[in-house]
Order: structure tokens, then sequence, then C-alpha cells
């Protein structure tokens, strides 16, 4: 038998180079459209555009508190410091993040390929295992969701592991070589707890490919047993990671792990074995793929359990049946089984059955058993090449098509509905997504669905009632969120938006009450101090108003609403230059801030500075052209200033008749601005006749105090005099 001859380096290094670069490319070709989405309304927000310590960017503080404290009830440092870099470079462009994501999952692909062909020598192989896992459906909730950085970034670290310790095991006696592991294995951890099963798979790597117990079990037992307790100590540094991964892991989930009287310890166990079966089959067949599933309602059938349970089983047995002859299948089998078991739903957190992204990393074992096994039927290498190839051009297509799924909120949640039945979250993030476009009406019919499906879901009642306090209903907002405080009592975003209802419908007194509740249990809630301060203003205790405002400034120093608002509190006590120095800080903050230049230039024309408070008014108007109020209110005061000088009736008329075309002549109160200007300008006959249509419009509106005023300016401009205020302007 003649062997074949071994290619030469040059085209072993070309052909390696050719195969990472098609392995980028495939992998670009799926995901790189990603970049041109936005956020989605699932922890998107709470792991970047309101998270404060995201986008405050790269700075000491952020540091310091990424490393002590846990953030979205996951320790992942290296995730948040990711997500830190990303707002330092693209802010809130979404795109850098998703980007980003991409350039992780190609790095790791391009790194598995690497590895792989190291360890077993198999390129072609190898390069098919890593373009499943670049391109495969499942991957995509993974890559395409900028929450699931984690997942990406502790799979890179996971991949930078596997190659640090294939190295180490070329030369097992270098200390130097082993740190690598140990480091590149932190960082894993840091990044995702969840590949806390890493040494485990070290272990089944050691078994095959790299055959570490075969070298050693040759002949001498004593030999082999002394190499065996090596093995399994080198890992124990390892371990000792994992299980304080895994203890922190613990406390900084806290409510989110589900207690055993919320779910029993048999649903969770027939859940874990469904779940094994189901992504399985969703590796094979990936349709109907969502972002989220809901758990069944009583658990799944004992029967489907049971079949579970038996499958696994036979799979298990027939996997340690051939495991001298086919050590593949165990080692993919193991892999899969063992990284599952931390997401697999025996500790159950949060209230999904199952999840794609949990298959980004365990699901590789089951690819190499597969790729392995085909590889050993009798056939010729093209009808392999053809499978092979007509296996990724399919998983390209649902991939391609399972992205459509990702561009924006609305989108996804309406293909998760699709997909999946009496979803309540689904339901209720669609409605979310609806009303941030502005469709209330949309929005509270999910939000119904979805508490027809969860009646004691809280977070339901609570968005149900934030859509009915936009539509002006704050009475039964308020009903709804009493509603989500009975099912979640002690919730501060909950008691604020009660005590917004409160604020809104006038009880300004019980809006307070709500409010302070609030900074109770959340002492650094900055538009809790911010509102607490409007209603105190309400209520004429202006110095405590003040307080609370710089309290809120104190905490977050770039709110401009605060700023804004302790200016008006601070000209109730008529400290105008202080109030000036509030206004102009609210205006660099937010340039466009309409109601901050109106009120720079309400206390200008207080200090007499008229060409000034002119030029902000303009301002307002220009940024706010179709606000009618703005052209009105200034045409008011160029018609009914006290002092002559700042008079301008022509100008007023002009103003005045484009406020009373904003509104359709059909405003009493823009109707006696645009009298009161025609009568300045010295148009008297056009002022009464306006007058008069404003007098009726208050008449059958039942304003009792328009109507005295219509009555007495209108017996002016029968006598041919203009209005004028004889204090403050207006």
């Amino acid at each position: 038998m003649i062997c074949p001859q071994p290619k030469p380096k040059s085209d072993q290094r070309r052909q390696m180079a050719g195969l990472c670069l098609a392995l980028a490319v495939i992998t670009l070709a799926v995901f790189g459209k990603t970049a041109d989405f936005g956020f989605v309304d699932f922890d998107d927000n709470k792991y970047v555009y309101e998270n404060p310590v995201v986008t405050q960017g790269l700075n000491l503080k952020g540091l310091a508190w990424i490393f002590t404290h846990a953030d979205c009830k996951l320790y992942h440092p290296l995730t948040m410091l990711s997500l830190m870099a990303d707002y330092q470079f693209h802010g809130l462009r979404a795109g850098g993040y998703h980007l980003t994501n991409v350039i992780l999952h190609t790095a790791s692909v391009i790194l598995l390929f690497l590895i792989l062909r190291q360890m077993t020598g198999a390129p072609w192989r190898s390069a098919f295992v890593a373009a499943v896992f670049a391109i495969h459906p499942l991957r995509v909730e993974s890559v395409a969701w900028v929450a699931e950085r984690k997942d990406v970034l502790g799979g890179f670290f996971f991949m930078l592991t596997l190659a640090a310790y294939v190295y180490y095991v070329r030369k097992s006696n270098s200390l130097a070589r082993y740190l690598m592991v140990v480091v590149a294995f932190a960082f894993a951890l840091l990044s995702k707890p969840t590949v806390v099963t890493l040494p485990f798979v070290l272990l089944l790597l050691d078994y095959w490919p790299l055959r570490r117990f075969a070298e050693e079990s040759s002949g001498q037992n004593r030999k082999y047993s002394r190499f065996f307790s090596r093995v399994i100590l080198e890992k124990i540094p390892l371990l000792a990671l994992a299980a304080a991964a895994c203890v922190i892991t613990v406390l900084s989930a806290g409510k989110a792990v589900a207690s055993l009287a919320n779910v029993s310890a048999l649903t969770r166990f027939g859940n874990a074995l469904v779940s094994y079966m189901i992504y399985l089959r969703q590796m094979i067949w990936p349709e109907g793929l969502a972002v989220f599933y809901p758990q069944p309602e009583n658990g799944y059938p004992a029967w489907e359990t049971a079949l579970s349970f038996i499958l696994l089983a036979l799979v298990s047995t027939g996997v340690l049946f051939y495991r001298q002859k086919r050590p593949w299948l165990l080692v993919g089998w193991f892999w899969y089984l063992g990284m599952l078991m931390p997401m697999i739903g025996l500790v159950q957190v949060g209230a999904f059955a199952h999840a794609d992204r949990m298959t980004y990393l365990p699901l590789l074992g089951i690819c190499l058993a597969l790729t392995w096994l085909v590889a050993e039927w009798r056939i010729n290498r093209a009808a392999i090449g053809v499978l092979m190839g007509s296996v990724l051009a399919a998983l390209m297509v649902c991939a391609w098509q399972q992205i459509d799924y990702w561009p924006d909120s609305v989108t996804l949640w309406t293909h998760t509905l699709r997909c999946t039945a009496d979803n309540y979250l689904a339901r209720g993030h669609l409605g979310l997504a609806l009303a941030e476009k502005g469709k209330l009406d949309e929005a509270i019919t999910q939000y119904k669905e979805a508490l027809r499906i969860k009646p004691d879901e809280p977070e339901s009642y609570n968005n149900l009632g934030n859509a009915l306090l936009q539509k002006g209903r704050a009475d039964d907002a308020i009903h709804q969120f009493q509603q989500a405080l009975r099912f979640k009592p002690g919730e501060a975003e909950m008691h604020y938006n009660l005590g917004n209802a409160f604020l809104q419908k006038g009880s300004a007194e019980d809006a307070i009450i709500q409010y302070e509740e609030t900074l109770q249990i959340k002492p650094d809630y900055a538009a809790a101090h911010v509102n607490l301060s409007n209603a105190l203003l309400q209520k004429g205790r202006v110095d405590e108003a003040i307080s609370h405002y710089e309290q809120a400034l104190q905490l977050q120093p770039g709110f401009a609403v605060a700023h804004h608002n302790l200016g008006l509190a601070l000209c109730r006590k008529g400290r105008a230059d202080e109030a000036i120095v509030q206004y102009q800080q609210a205006l660099q903050i937010s340039p466009n801030y309409v109601d901050a230049h109106v009120d720079l230039g309400n206390v200008l024309l207080q200090k007499g500075k008229v060409e000034e408070a002119m030029a902000q008014f303009q301002q307002a108007q220009q940024i706010a052209p179709a606000d009618p109020w703005l052209p009105n209110n200034l045409a008011w005061f160029l018609a009914t200033a006290p002092q002559a000088l700042l008079r301008n009736g022509p100008r007023a008329v002009q103003l005045a008749q484009r406020a009373n075309q904003l509104t359709g002549g059909a405003n009493a109160t823009i109707l006696r601005t645009l009298a009161a200007s025609f009568a300045e300008a010295g148009q008297f006959s056009e002022a009464v006749e306006t007058a008069q249509r404003a007098l009726h419009l208050a008449e059958a509106q039942s304003n009792a105090g328009l109507v005295g005023a219509l009555q007495s300016e209108l017996k002016l401009y029968q006598t041919g005099k203009s209005f004028h205020l004889s204090g403050p302007t207006q």
C-alpha cells in the first residue's frame, strides 16, 4: 500500500488561510446586515440605552462599578466593559454594537476552526464544523441581539481557553502555558458565567482528540494512574474558578432564580429533558425560532417527558458502547449534555421554557460528532462535498430569513407571536414597541391580551397604565398601577408611575405620597426627585421643591428637565439671575428644548433684555414651527406689553394670524390674541370682529373667565383703544 505524500507546509498554510478567509466571508455575509439594525426593547434598554453606567462611556467610576456590582442580575463585568467601550466609540448608534457582536462571532468561528484543525489534523471536517457554528439559524439570537454580547464575548474567550489548552498540552510541564489557560478561562467566566462547564469539556478533549489517556495507558497501569491523577489535578484550579462563578451567579440573580414553591423540581426536571430534545430538533430543522418560548402552564405532558428520557438514555448508552471505535460520539454527546447543564432549567432562571441562545456553544458537540460520523460513510469525496455544501447553503438561507426578524422590536415580537401560543411576554413587548411609535390603541389591545393570558403579571398592568396615562385617562391608569402594586408591592417604578397619574389628575398631595414612597425604595431615582418637586410646586412648597431639584441634579448632572424646572422654581422665589443660569444649562444639554427657550425669554423680558428675549422666542419657533402657542404668546406680548417701547402691532398681527391658521380659527384664546394684535396695529374694525368671534366660542365653551375678559376688551376696541397689560406681561 502506497501512503499519500503529505502536503508541503506552504500548501498547508495557503489552505488554512483560504479556509479562514472563507469562514470569515460566509459569517459576514450572513450577519453583516445587522449593522443597519436598531436596538430591541428586550434587555437592550437594561444593558445599553437606559443603563447609566454604560451611557457614561469608559471612566474610572464606571469601571469600579462593573467589577464590584452585578448588572442586569448577572456578574459579567467584561461584557459590561465591552458595551461601555462601544458607547465610547458609537454613542447610542446601535449598528456599532451589532458590528462588535459580528466581529467577536467571526473571531470565534476562525479560532474554532484552527483549534479543531490543530487537534484532529482534519482541515475540511474542522472547517465544516466551524461553518455550521458560524451560520446556523440558532446563532442568530446570540449575534443579532445586542444584549447577548455575553454570548459572543464569552464564546470568544471560551475559544481562547481551548487554544491555550491545546498549546499547554504540547508542553504540559510549562507553568506559563498553564497560566494562560487559567487567565483565558477567568475572562470567559467574567463575560458569561455559564461557561463553568469548560473544565469538563477539557477532560473530554483529553479523551479525544488529544488522546492523552491513551498515550499513557499503554501497558503500565501504575503510570496511567499517576497520569490520570495529574489530569484531574490540573483541572482543580479551573474547577475552583467555576465554583466561585456559580456562587456569585446565584447571589447576583437573587429573585430571578425561581423558588421551589414557584416551579416544582419535577416540573423543572421534565422541562430539562424535553428541552434537550427540542434543541436537537431545532439543530436539524430550525423552523419557528423565536426570542421567547413561554413555559407550558402545567409543564410538559408526562408522555413527552418520558419519551425524552428514554431517547436521551438510549443515545447515551450507544455512545458509551462505541466509545473505543468512535470516541468522537462520546465526546460530542457529553459535550452537549454537560455544557447545557447550567442553562437547561434545573435551576430555573426566568420564565422561558428554553432559549435559542443557550445552544451557542453546547451544540458544537453534536455538530462535531455528526461531522466525524458522516466522514466515515463509504461514499466518494465529491458526494460528501455536495452534501456538506447543500447543508451549508440551506443553513445560510434559513439564517438570512431568521435575521430579518431582528431589525426592530415590532418585527421581532410580531414574528414571536406567529411562532408561539399564549405568549404574554411577547404581547407585552409588542405593546411597548407600538406605544413607542405612538400607536397607543394598538398597544392597549396587546396589554389587555397579555393580561388575559397571565392575569397576575404586574408589568402588563404597569404598561397598560402608562398607555392609558398617555391617552389622558388618569383614573383608569391609577387603577392599573394599583393592580400592578398589588401583585408586586414595593416596586419603585410602579409607585413612580402611580404618582405621575395622580399628578396628571391634579391630586398633587396623593402624587407626593407616591413619589416619597418611590424615593424610600430607590433614593437615587432622579426622575422621582424631579416629579416630586413638580408636585411640591403645585402645593406652594417652593423651598422643598428646589431642594429635590438640586438632589436630582447631583444624581444626574446632565438632566435637562431638572435644570429647567429648577429655573421655574427659582423664578417663583424671585431669583431671576439664578433661574437664567439654570435655563441656559438646560439648553446646553438639550439645545432644542422649546420650553427652556420660552421660559428663558420670559425671564429675560423681566430683566428688560428685549432683544435677547426675542432671540429665544424665535429659536423656539424655529424648533417647533407647528406649535400655535409659541407665536400666540409672543404676539400677545408684542400687542399688550405695558411699555410702549416693547410693543409692535404689525409683527403681533403676523404672529397671531400664524397661530390662528395652525388652529383652524377655532381657538378662543388665540382669537383673543389676534384681536388685541389688530387693535395695537390700529385695525380696530378687524379687532372688533375677531373679538366677537372669540366671545361666541368662549360662551359656547362656558369659559366664564375668558368671556369676562373678552367683553371688557371688546368695549375698548369699539371705542378705538388698544388693550395693554398694567402689570407683568402675559
